[in-house]
């Protein structure tokens, strides 16, 4: 565990012992075990869909979804960025006990190393097949500039229990920007080989910084980063050449994850699945499809969201034609917290207008205020989860671990260490949860028990100006009370230091 880069304490393993226990025993007797989809959205914040407040727009789908499942309150994300994140999802460990799962360069080595068990994998050992489609983020490859994008990239999704793999190589911003179809280039164009750099610049190809004439759909908001290879009118960060027919647009990369998420569902539907759904629409660079664009009236990102919704309405549609949805459990979510103007200037901050995308929340993506990791939870299974809304605290740590016992299948001496059943909870039987959460941002942690929120002192900065973000540091301990401070306006550490002495034993302090 390296979580500490700028800040006054270390957290030590031994520490985790204490987390809320496991459920009783007791799981549900089906006859039939469920398909499971996982849907994760990109910095989707928990103001921006309309059944979690939204106003200024619709999501209808994604509503669909609510009423007809359990909507989360107070679900959380185990780190306010992508990779820490969706590591710890996978594999129900936290990410920050590692120091190499911050935020991956697109030519980052794969984070998840084959010998870790994943969620794939536990599904695969109970007899699902498995597939990831979408944003993945996670590296490829054995090493950081190691991958060879025009022969097989090994290792890959495959040797982490997933049979089937359509993914974004690394993220939207940054290169290669192409599709990875089981591991190999999608389209691979054998008359431009592809080449990626993240050090130095390729002779003749053209950059964002240096020919702005030539970004025809984005550009890039100063002093961000992503000024670097142009493909398909705007800039990214990291330097590429080649690619030809192989390269993305980005108006069709919705289309594209959707068309295969709904081919994967059609063509297994006879079999038990379990599909991962990386949707990309609201992280930069926003460029959605024509049929988005402009219409919901907040610039690029709003129109993301209804982008994301449709997409959302395609899946439930393909397994309601396959007669699968009654007994398919969705689980809707984010990965982190919101972020407006994250590298583009694309009219999101200008049109956002009353528009919260964090909704009572203070901060956002990258910060330890409840922003950052406070994300929608919907959960629809409609043979087995009653509609409802639930203020159970909840982390996504706990989908391996409760997931597991539903499908009957143990869980190795190594896997999943910190991943606990609360299978009870996630399906609205119990709404209690968890006693409290660890929360990472990329500086600190924080530690939630579903009233106070307690912020470990950090010396990074406390705000950054390129996204407009409180990130929640300070030097001293914070403590907030959300129960009548939801906005984390007034720190109430020096009111009340037992409730500080309690959550700080949570961690192991080392000054």
């Amino acid at each position: 565990m390296d979580i500490r880069l700028l800040c006054t304490f270390g957290l030590g393993t031994t520490s985790i012992a204490a987390l809320a226990a496991p459920e009783e025993e007791g799981g549900i007797a089906l006859p039939q075990r469920p398909n499971v989809i996982f849907i994760v959205a990109d910095d989707l914040g928990y103001g921006d869909l309309s059944c979690y407040g939204m106003t200024r727009i619709q999501t209808p789908n994604t509503d669909a979804l609510a009423r007809g499942g359990l909507r989360f309150t107070d679900a959380h994300a185990v780190a306010a960025t992508s990779t820490p994140s969706r590591y710890s999802l996978f594999t129900g460990h936290y990410s920050w006990r590692r120091n190499d799962t911050h935020i991956a360069a697109g030519n980052a080595g794969m984070v998840i190393r084959p010998e870790q068990a994943t969620i794939a994998d536990m599904f695969k050992e109970a007899g699902y097949t498995t597939g990831a489609i979408g944003k993945w983020h996670l590296g490829l490859g054995d090493k950081t500039g190691s991958q060879d994008w025009n022969a097989e990239v090994t290792p890959g999704p495959r040797d982490l229990g997933f049979d089937y793999s359509y993914l974004m190589a690394a993220t939207a911003d940054r290169v290669p920007c192409v599709w990875m179809d089981n591991q190999r280039v999608a389209n691979h164009d054998a008359s431009a080989p592809i080449y990626i750099d993240y050090d130095q610049p390729f002779e003749g190809e053209p950059l964002g910084k240096d020919h702005p004439e030539m970004l025809t759909k984005l550009k890039p908001s100063p002093n961000h980063g992503h000024d670097q290879a142009i493909v398909n009118g705007i800039s990214r960060i990291g330097y590429m050449k080649g690619g030809g027919r192989a390269l993305w647009e980005d108006e069709h990369i919705a289309d594209t994850l959707t068309a295969k998420a709904v081919s994967f569902i059609h063509e297994r539907k006879d079999t038990t699945f379990f599909l991962y759904v990386g949707t990309n629409d609201v992280h930069v660079p926003r460029y959605p499809n024509e049929a988005f664009r402009g219409k919901s009236g907040m610039g690029l990102r709003g129109d993301a969201i209804l982008q994301f919704d449709w997409t959302v309405g395609q899946i439930v549609e393909a397994l309601r034609h396959d007669n699968l949805l009654d007994n398919t459990l969705i689980i809707l979510t984010s990965d982190n917290g919101p972020v407006v103007d994250d590298g583009y200037a694309d009219q999101s901050v200008e049109q956002l207008g009353d528009h919260r995308p964090w909704g009572p929340f203070r901060g956002g993506k990258y910060s330890s205020f409840q922003a950052g990791t406070t994300i929608p939870l919907i959960v629809h299974w409609p043979k087995q989860v009653k509609a409802a809304t639930t203020d159970a605290l909840f982390s996504h740590i706990d989908l391996y671990a409760s997931l597991a016992y539903l499908v009957g299948q143990p869980i190795a001496e190594d896997a999943a260490p910190d991943s606990r059943n609360y299978l009870n909870t996630l399906i609205g039987t119990d709404n209690i949860g968890r006693d409290y959460i660890i929360e990472a941002s990329p500086t600190t942690l924080s530690v939630y028990d579903g009233t106070w929120h307690y912020i470990s002192p950090c010396k990074a900065p406390a705000y950054n100006k390129l996204t407009d973000i409180e990130l929640g540091n300070a030097p001293y301990d914070q403590l907030y009370n959300l129960q009548q401070d939801i906005g984390e306006q007034h720190n109430v550490a020096e009111q009340f230091p037992d409730v500080v002495s309690r959550l700080k034993e949570l961690l192991i302090i080392d000054n």
